[in-house]
């Protein structure tokens, strides 16, 4: 495993069969460490394994993706009570008291 140059991350480059005989432990460190594994075949890159940046999405956002024509009248009313919705039911959940179960 020899460590590998990339302007945009920090990465290490191993081989293809290096990963595939120790696939869970670079996942593991891929989570854990935050690293990036370029994988290599014959000294050439064909893969990466690296951390997946979350990514929040709302309905008003993936709506803005498609052309407005295209849209039905009263969608803006229809996400606007289905964001009510998620909102409602991603609420934090409180116990009332000590003893509530």
């Amino acid at each position: 495993m020899s460590k590998r140059s990339n302007p945009s991350s920090e990465s290490r480059a191993v081989s293809a069969t290096y990963a595939a005989r120790n696939f869970a432990s670079l996942v593991n460190r891929v989570r854990e460490d935050g690293v990036a594994y370029v994988v290599e075949r014959s000294g050439k890159p064909v893969a990466e394994i690296r951390p997946v940046k979350d990514r929040v999405v709302t309905i008003h956002e993936f709506v803005a993706l498609f052309p407005a024509e295209g849209r039905r009248p009263g969608d803006e009313e229809y996400l606007k009570a289905v964001e009510e919705g998620i909102a409602f039911l991603n609420r934090a959940e409180t116990p009332e008291g000590q003893w509530d179960s």
